[in-house]
């Protein structure tokens, strides 16, 4: 389990800004753990702000200890486990069958998972029996409802689940799944009526282990099986895991998805001065295109080209490029012939900033593509890794992390990256299932 770093309450202004939980302490127990975007600036609002709650207990803290994660969601799920096993007096305290919540996952043949007050599975229909603590596992407590309902349903867009019973009898008298898709089939958050039983549950698992923290596990196990379907020649199933592991990696890495639903609204003179400091220029900012590459062992491999104005989807100017190169997979080399192509055209107005998707190799790449156009002076190009969402910038060593700059700046990035990424994988999927059809 992992330990809180300590420092006296003294020090508040030396904690760190990054997500993470905290420990509000006395000097002998933890008096109260919470979770925050911005551990400074969450725990000072406890001591500069204190609500009629904090108030009970905020004179007896004498130090604060902390624990930063790499996204909001870690926080969320770490907090869950800190309460559960450390039971600190003042969540125990406030903590009530109306207030605190639990994600259910019921031992059917079927697994089903929805959110619950407490530990009971409710009724299933009038006269029922409730089922009782062993027919289904409980992950929890979650102290706020509205991220760990967000968690679900980001989670549900790569392990789909079903939230009603698909069998009847056992006591219930619930309808199984209608013979038609239903609306969140079309969605893809839901396995469908005809569900592969092996699958549904191998799923259900995965989403068991990132919901108590297992995250890493679950990738490692998707990137390996995803390998083995590629050296079995099963691109369909590669196809299909590697979207799994991209959107699960997308979810729980480094990307602050829970603080998307209070993000500021968009004040672009703002932005594009942020901008502008940023890239030390001086020139007008208004448009920006985000490239990317999708491809199985480089095969009906993809590019992307997304154009923001104004930091608003601007999708008439999406345009979608089948990659010439073939054989084996090279992400710069593609990545050079992206650009390359995409600035042949003059016809269709340059950006200020082009916003490539992967590291160092994929910018310099890129960079290569600009001299022969005569545009390296007009163009700023950056890229965006994943890992550690990190901003590579031409001519200097050290990143800048998405999570420094000023928060409507970093979910920008965020946004134009994703969607890149969205369009190249939905175009490389409808290449490969051409592919299907004259293969058939």
């Amino acid at each position: 389990m992992e330990k809180f770093i300590y420092s006296p309450k003294s020090k508040l202004n030396e904690l760190p800004k990054a997500p993470g939980v905290y420990a509000l302490s006395s000097p002998k127990t933890i008096l109260y753990i919470g979770k925050a975007s911005n551990l400074k600036e969450r725990v000072k609002n406890h001591f500069t702000g204190p609500t009629y709650r904090d108030d009970l207990f905020i004179k007896s803290v004498t130090k604060i200890g902390y624990i930063k994660t790499e996204s909001d969601i870690d926080a969320l799920l770490l907090e869950s486990r800190l309460i559960k096993k450390g039971q600190p007096r003042y969540n125990v305290m406030w903590k009530d069958d109306k207030k605190y919540f639990y994600v259910a996952i019921t031992k059917e043949e079927l697994p089903r998972v929805f959110l619950t007050h407490q530990p009971v599975v409710p009724k299933l229909s009038l006269g029922a029996p409730k089922l009782s603590l062993g027919t289904a596992e409980y992950i929890g407590p979650f102290v706020e409802g509205k991220a760990i309902k967000r968690v679900l349903r980001l989670l549900r867009k790569v392990f789909p689940y079903y939230t009603q019973p698909q069998r009847s009898g056992a006591g219930y008298t619930a309808k199984k799944h209608p013979p038609l898709l239903c609306q969140y089939c079309h969605l893809q958050l839901c396995p469908g009526p005809a569900p592969d039983t092996k699958k549904y549950k191998k799923n259900i698992q995965g989403l068991i282990a990132v919901l108590k923290g297992k995250k890493t596990s679950v990738l490692k196990k998707l990137e390996k099986d995803m390998g083995l379907a590629a050296k079995n020649q099963d691109f369909e199933k590669a196809v299909e895991l590697r979207d799994q592991f991209l959107a699960l990696e997308r979810i729980v890495s480094h990307a602050r998805l829970l603080a998307l639903e209070g993000s500021p609204s968009l004040n672009w003179s703002t932005m594009e001065k942020d901008l502008a400091k940023l890239f030390s220029t001086t020139k007008k900012i208004t448009r920006i295109e985000a490239y990317d590459i999708s491809n199985i062992q480089g095969k009906e491999s993809t590019g992307s080209q997304v154009t923001f104005v104004k930091g608003v989807p601007a999708k008439e100017h999406y345009r979608k490029y089948k990659i010439h190169i073939t054989g084996k997979a090279n992400d710069f080399a593609m990545m050079e012939e992206l650009v390359k192509r995409r600035l042949s055209h003059p016809e269709w107005p340059y950006p200020q900033i082009i916003l490539i998707d992967g590291g160092k190799g994929q910018l310099s790449s890129a960079l290569k593509a600009l001299p022969k156009l005569s545009l390296g002076s007009s163009i700023q190009v950056v890229a965006l890794a994943k890992k550690q969402n990190e901003l590579f910038f031409p001519g200097k060593s050290k990143p800048i992390l998405l999570k420094d700059l000023p928060r409507p700046l970093e979910h920008m990035f965020l946004h134009i990256r994703d969607e890149a990424h969205r369009f190249a994988i939905s175009y490389h999927r409808l290449l490969r299932k051409k592919a299907m059809i004259r293969n058939a």
